[in-house]
């Protein structure tokens, strides 16, 4: 055999070693090496959709990620506004493509809005193409539709991020009302038989207000009733507050309470319709003149209207069963009275029950805010999410049913809160 014919012979083993290796060697189910197809120019769209405004946003060579973005609730008749979701510069800035929805209408609807941004997504991918994975990004309102989508639609999202989201669905509604009957109980003032929110409004502020005070200035009536607050919002079981919980009241104390028809036949909103506390335990600390046992029996049960929350008839409005599939990570606040942390402790607990939690990381903030993150802590967590997506590396997050929680919170926190007592002190040497 010549020189020539034993180099030829050589350089086709080698041709031949190489295509064994990329045969037998497995590829990551989500490469980040961009197909051919996916090398485009960047796209920037607005349109109308089926009655909802919405936004496609794509950059230049696009990697395949999709982020749908569900806002929050916004008041008001009409179609709601579209808005692009608060960290979509780093979206595109990673090599990934975002759409938002403004959504058909206003007020709280997500049984319509799920809808409209499955709608949109159906455009994007006749539009612009299959997408390698979909992460669906909601924030308060959107929480529900992230978990909801999650829960009712499986397999059409790859993973879910939810901002002081109300992840635990229609457990928002229950809060509120078990919030409602608990003043209505301790104040004295039939809040709950109110005809319309004028007469409410004319009771919470004429008789409720007195009778209570507010925060940081209560009666001791008012002291009965933050203490069933306290434990309605997520405090442990040994009774520790969750941090900055107080400061966070001041700003959700009265708006709370909440007005409900009094005959739920006749509510017209679907989540006043869907409401309960007849499954609620109310908890109050010892020594405030009203136990536990006077303040379960006595406070009013409400119930939700016929099929209000049916999982066949209003499917949406249902409990959240935590039947996950795919990773959901949330972000919340200790103090964030509106959507309480305790509705990030129910939706852990019925992962749990399901056998899913390991599919779900949850991370909190010491701060007595709604939807406050910064820049930061929102990319770092859809980093996170991208990594679990595409490598299986499941991030590191806390845990929401811990025995103590009055330190929760420390390890995400990136600058705690003045006024957080485990917040560092200034030496009186450098005031």
């Amino acid at each position: 055999m010549s020189a020539d014919q034993r180099a030829w012979r050589r350089r086709a083993l080698v041709a031949l070693f190489v295509l064994a290796l990329a045969l037998v060697v497995p590829r990551a189910p989500w490469s980040d090496a961009p197909s051919a197809a996916a090398q485009r120019a960047a796209i920037s769209r607005r349109g109308v959709l089926d009655g909802a405004a919405y936004l496609i946003e794509v950059p230049a060579d696009w990697r395949g990620g999709l982020v749908v973005f569900a806002h929050g609730i916004q008041r008001g008749p009409g179609p709601g506004a579209v808005a692009a979701p608060p960290m979509g510069s780093h979206i595109v800035e990673s090599g990934h493509a975002w759409i938002a929805s403004g959504y058909r209408a206003r007020e709280y609807q997500p049984h319509l809005f799920i809808e409209d941004l499955v709608a949109l997504r159906e455009l994007f991918l006749k539009e612009v193409g299959q997408p390698r994975w979909t992460i669906i990004y909601g924030q308060s309102m959107g929480g529900h539709i992230v978990v909801g989508s999650l829960e009712l639609r499986p397999g059409l999202y790859q993973g879910g991020l939810a901002e002081c989201g109300l992840v635990d669905g229609i457990s928002i509604a229950d809060y509120l009302m078990a919030y409602t009957a608990a003043a209505e109980l301790i104040s004295g003032v039939p809040l709950l038989d109110a005809p319309d929110e004028q007469e409410f409004a004319r009771r919470l502020n004429e008789r409720v207000v007195p009778a209570l005070g507010t925060p940081g200035a209560y009666t001791e009536r008012g002291r009965q009733f933050d203490s069933v607050v306290k434990y309605l919002m997520g405090a442990d079981a040994a009774g520790n507050d969750l941090p900055l919980r107080l400061q966070g009241l001041q700003r959700r104390y009265l708006l709370n309470m909440v007005h409900r028809h009094p005959d739920v036949e006749k509510e017209t909103r679907p989540s006043g319709r869907a409401a309960s506390t007849a499954h609620i335990r109310y908890r109050i600390d010892p020594g405030l003149g009203l136990t536990e046992d006077e303040l379960n029996a006595r406070v009013r049960r409400l119930h939700p209207a016929k099929d209000g929350r049916s999982p066949s008839v209003n499917p949406v409005y249902a409990e959240r069963t935590g039947r996950l599939t795919v990773p959901l990570l949330t972000l919340h606040e200790t103090g964030d009275a509106w959507v309480p942390l305790s509705l990030e402790q129910s939706y852990r607990r019925r992962t749990i029950a399901a056998g899913t939690d390991r599919l779900l990381v949850q991370r909190v903030m010491r701060a007595p805010s709604h939807c406050g993150f910064d820049g930061e802590t929102r990319e770092q967590a859809f980093d996170d999410l991208v990594a679990w997506i595409e490598r299986g590396v499941r991030p590191q997050g806390e845990d929401v049913l811990a025995p103590d929680l009055s330190r929760i919170g420390m390890r995400w926190t990136p600058v705690l809160h003045p006024e957080d007592p485990l917040a560092p002190r200034r030496s009186s040497s450098s005031q």
